[in-house]
């Protein structure tokens, strides 16, 4: 149930029907929110739910066009960051915004050195900055370059130089997705103390049950829009996920057991194509065992950084297993790179096609054939011919837009330029193809005739990992689901008339690993 009687005087930060506009756009439509003094806040919701871009409008990097920003009492308007930080508004990001090449006393006291005359004075600035550290107990040396210290002590560091700028309100964006649960440990035990110590205190995490141990209250958004908000003790995991991805409470009650029967092993059946036991990396995904089958569509669900992406780099050779195994047909193989991977017939298409996929200033020939050059080596060039072949035939297999090899990709539209990705992928003919978010951001009609793909190439006998933030379009292609929830897979379960977004929805919301 929403908190509708908030105390006014706990009230360190209260917007009100905050609304911005981007060109096309309504990124928030009259969103509140209150942070209380003594509380830690979580705000939820989905990727494109406006969190960042409510934190931006608190902390001045975004202009409101229409709404009101209390800070204690007062009503105020930030044209800039530096107005909300001397206003005692003060974030620490997933990606420690500080000097790494300066010191560790340089960064924590940056803008406020001791100093006589118009001379720093190092020694006494040093000093103030082990005084600062010792309160979140952080015994390190203040001359220490900040470059040399775990993401964790640094993320300490920055939360130090909040304490220099007296800082009321506290944002912690991300704060422990690099981090391994002994740090994650100790950042909460230090967000505690400040709690204790009257600070309000922002937290976005999409780890759940991180929210429910550190948390007291949260406001959860919904494109956009205010959902509501709610004391964390009384809002049940399946609420809350019921308010974030739009579906009530009640559709969601009394179906976990059905989850749990759909749940099955594959150890009768043939060789899997590839094998991983105990496969994980610390700071990104726990250790998990997954077989992949010819002929078989395998999807994985789970909320935004749940670690579907993190599971399927450590399978395809981008990211190195800390432990676990891998095995193809039986075979223990060491996929240390793509390239490795790439050679053993493994293939991943990522979720960033612009970072990391297609290359703007290269044409569509040159993109689809980067991958295939690449598995043959520098000196054996793809033949020209070859070449063409390949290029025409899944330019119409795909049905490319326009249907000009030559044209530049950065032209295409976002649904063409996917469609370039999985040729080059296509092209390489691999045995297992793992699609991290094929149909993101495209159109209808690209995404349908990428869904058809992904079929025909299973029915073919391909093997295809499908992940997906739409669980409707994993459940509808998959075979199996592979359901994720705080970077630990949580439960396998098998595709059937007994298995609906709602039931993989309760399966995340539960508590506890239904299978591996």
């Amino acid at each position: 149930m929403s908190d509708s009687n908030p105390q006014a005087d706990d009230a360190a930060v209260r917007m009100t029907g905050i609304t911005i506009s981007f060109p096309g756009v309504k990124a928030l439509d009259g969103v509140d929110l209150v942070l209380r003094r003594g509380e830690v806040h979580a705000l939820m919701g989905e990727n494109g739910a406006g969190k960042s871009t409510l934190i931006k409008a608190l902390t001045g990097v975004y202009r409101v066009d229409s709404g009101g920003i209390q800070v204690d009492g007062r009503e105020l308007r930030f044209d800039d960051p530096s107005q909300a930080q001397a206003a005692g508004i003060s974030t620490v990001y997933q990606e420690v915004n500080l000097c790494t090449n300066l010191t560790v006393a340089e960064n924590v006291m940056l803008g406020h050195e001791v100093r006589r005359g118009p001379f720093v004075d190092w020694r006494a600035t040093r000093r103030e900055a082990r005084r600062y550290l010792q309160r979140l107990h952080l015994d390190i040396d203040p001359r220490s370059p900040l470059a040399a210290h775990s993401i964790a002590v640094q993320q300490l560091c920055a939360i130090a130089r909040a304490l220099v700028v007296d800082a009321r309100v506290l944002i912690l964006d991300e704060p422990t997705s690099s981090l391994d649960k002994a740090e994650v440990a100790e950042l909460f035990r230090v967000v505690r103390t400040l709690r204790d110590a009257g600070v309000a205190i922002l937290f976005v995490s999409h780890f759940l049950e991180q929210v429910y141990a550190l948390s007291d209250r949260m406001t959860v958004l919904r494109n956009g829009r205010f959902v509501g908000e709610f004391r964390t003790a009384d809002l049940s995991r399946r609420d809350l996920i019921s308010h974030m991805v739009g579906r009530s409470g009640e559709a969601l009650a009394g179906i976990e057991e059905k989850a749990r029967a759909a749940v099955t092993t594959h150890s009768s059946r043939e060789t899997p194509l590839l094998t991983g036991v105990g496969i994980g990396k610390d700071g990104s995904v726990e250790p998990f065992d997954l077989d992949l089958y010819p002929g078989e569509i395998v999807g994985f669900a789970g909320l935004l950084g749940s670690g579907r992406t993190e599971a399927a780099r450590l399978l395809t050779g981008a990211d190195r297993p800390d432990h676990g195994t891998l095995a193809v047909q039986g075979t223990p193989v060491r996929l240390s790179t793509p390239l490795a991977a790439l050679r053993r017939g493994i293939a991943l298409s990522t979720e960033d096609r612009k970072k990391e996929g297609v290359i703007g200033d290269l044409t569509v020939r040159e993109n689809i054939a980067l991958a295939l050059q690449a598995s043959r080596g520098t000196w054996r060039r793809v033949p020209r011919r070859e070449l063409d072949e390949l290029v025409q035939k899944y330019m119409v297999a795909l049905n490319i837009n326009p249907p000009n090899p030559n044209a530049l990709i950065r032209n295409l539209s976002g649904g063409n330029q996917q469609k370039v990705l999985l040729a080059r992928w296509l092209a390489t003919a691999p045995r297992l193809l793992v699609l991290d978010e094929p149909t993101r951001g495209i159109d209808i009609g690209a995404k349908t005739e990428i869904q058809r793909l992904v079929t025909e190439l299973a029915a073919d006998g391909m093997s295809v990992v499908f992940i997906s933030s739409e669980l409707e379009e994993v459940l509808r292609l998959s075979q199996r689901v592979v359901v994720m929830r705080d970077r630990q897979k949580i439960a396998e379960v098998t595709n059937g008339d007994d298995v609906t977004t709602e039931t993989v929805l309760e399966t995340i919301a539960s508590s506890g690993v239904h299978a591996s």
